[in-house]
């Protein structure tokens, strides 16, 4: 079983930078692919970006892709979602999570994810 918390979420001017943690309490975190979802108000939940459990491959949706950046850290349990050129569109709750499932295949889907965090809020003001 693995425990997810977020951190680094905040309020950013439009064309800010946030970089978020997403700290794991477990000794199996390195096998577990992560991802990194957000919701914002009165949309459903959406995929941002992913990473397969050793670091080698990762994903983004198309609306962040040169903006964010994913990566892990296995030896410190933490996986990181650099945002840069933020834009109000971007406000939402950032959420991680955690699947053991096959990557390429799963990634982006949310129902395939076991483990979530609590989420973390972004607000990028205009």
């Amino acid at each position: 079983q693995v425990q997810l918390v977020e951190s680094g979420g905040g309020l950013v001017q439009a064309g800010g930078s946030l970089r978020l943690s997403c700290a794991a309490s477990g000794r199996t975190f390195s096998s577990y692919n992560m991802g990194w979802f957000r919701q914002a108000p009165g949309k459903e939940r959406e995929f941002v970006a992913a990473v397969i459990w050793s670091g080698g491959s990762t994903n983004y949706a198309a609306f962040v892709k040169g903006r964010f950046t994913i990566s892990r850290d296995n030896a410190k349990n933490t996986v990181y979602l650099q945002m840069n050129s933020l834009k109000p569109e971007d406000t939402a709750v950032y959420y991680c999570a955690a699947t053991l499932r096959y990557y390429y295949i799963e990634y982006a889907k949310d129902g395939s994810y076991d483990y979530w965090g609590q989420g973390t809020q972004v607000t990028v003001s205009s």
